[in-house]
């Protein structure tokens, strides 16, 4: 995990808000990191690093807020432009295409059968919920296409769950500042931290459409 942390700060301090756009696109399909990216994409607005600035188009944005909302509008149109593409191999490549190359994509016949369940039992919200859950944010494009999700409805779902994410995880960026050394050490345990509170939202959302759903049949 140090090393690709190492690896993905280093980008982004070289290329700043197109590494992070880049990055995310990425992460539409695989897995990229993005906890990392975007808390330090945060710090990197908030002045954190010596020598190193967001800028955009050539032009130094010297506002944290300015440069805050670069970095997280860079993580989520990003993102969306990723899922997009990601729903669009699904779309028009099909099962046939995956069962062929899906390896490539870590897309395996097991996996995709267990999202299509998804698909099939909870709908838009498989959607949205995902997109706040780390590693399997990546993996909800690709069968979005193969069970044809309208790509409208796909794109705005994909928006709001992205949205959270990315202006969030950037504001805890901005908030470590120059504390991003000691997060980077003990990232792992705010990553466990992140999962489970992902985790008991979505068994409260789940609880909640379950109780809706019997409340329906009951009032039938």
């Amino acid at each position: 995990m140090g090393g690709l942390t190492d690896t993905v700060t280093t980008w982004i301090g070289d290329y700043g808000l197109y590494a992070i756009f880049l990055l995310s696109v990425v992460d539409a399909i695989l897995p990229a990191a993005s906890e990392v990216v975007m808390v330090y994409g945060g710090a990197l607005a908030a002045g954190a690093f010596a020598g190193q600035n967001v800028t955009l188009l050539g032009t130094t944005l010297d506002s944290t807020w300015a440069a805050y909302v670069a970095v997280a509008l860079a993580g989520t149109v990003g993102y969306v432009l990723g899922s997009l593409i990601g729903w669009a191999i699904g779309r028009y490549g099909g099962h046939a295409y995956l069962e062929r190359h899906g390896r490539w994509l870590h897309v395996t016949p097991e996996r995709l059968d267990k999202a299509e369940r998804w698909f099939e039992r909870w709908g838009d919200v498989t959607v949205l919920v995902g997109r706040c859950v780390p590693v399997v944010r990546s993996f909800i494009s690709i069968p979005a296409g193969v069970v044809e999700m309208p790509v409208r409805r796909f794109t705005v779902l994909t928006t709001i769950g992205s949205i959270p994410w990315y202006f969030g995880l950037a504001a805890i960026g901005v908030a470590l500042g120059a504390s991003w050394e000691r997060f980077h050490e003990s990232f792992r345990f705010a990553d466990y931290l992140v999962v489970a509170l992902v985790l008991a939202g979505i068994a409260f959302l789940l609880f909640r459409v379950w109780r809706g759903r019997l409340r329906r049949r009951t009032a039938g």
